[in-house]
């Protein structure tokens, strides 16, 4: 088995949008999947000790290619994250009046800011560079997202 494509992140289009370097020419097909990652990582001390054991991976967010270039693709944000309850304060009547739990496509946004037609870096959590790393399996699933 071919071992995994690694890329980075080359341009973010849009608030679910960005760019990887990596295209056919590598192998990138669509509806493959990228978890884009924290550059750093976390190294994991010994409680003990201090001596560093490793260093774990962080995830930002994961993606989903949409289009494929030769030398780019397009990935596309793609989990669906579900809001709690959450009380309104209907213009000072009491009571029990509470906002549903919505679900929304997780956005690579770093605030609750609505849609934008372009999305400078510096309001993405995903940064120019950041390493992307194609997934297999089910390894960077978790719960509070689908």
């Amino acid at each position: 088995m071919p071992g995994r494509i690694e890329a980075k992140v080359a341009k973010i289009l849009a608030d679910r949008e960005l760019v990887l370097n990596k295209g056919s020419a590598d192998g990138v097909e669509v509806g493959m999947r990228f978890v884009i990652l924290n550059r750093n990582g976390a190294d994991i001390r010994d409680p003990e000790t201090g001596e560093i054991l490793g260093s774990v991976d962080l995830e930002k967010t994961m993606v989903k290619v949409v289009r494929v270039h030769e030398r780019l693709a397009i990935a596309r944000t793609f989990r669906t994250i579900r809001s709690a309850e959450e009380p309104l304060a209907a213009f000072g009547i009491p009571g029990q009046l509470v906002r549903p739990p919505q679900t929304v496509v997780e956005s690579l946004q770093t605030d609750e800011q609505r849609l934008k037609d372009e999305l400078s870096e510096e309001d993405s959590s995903v940064k120019l560079g950041d390493p992307a790393v194609q997934v297999i399996g089910d390894e960077y699933e978790s719960d509070d997202a689908n």
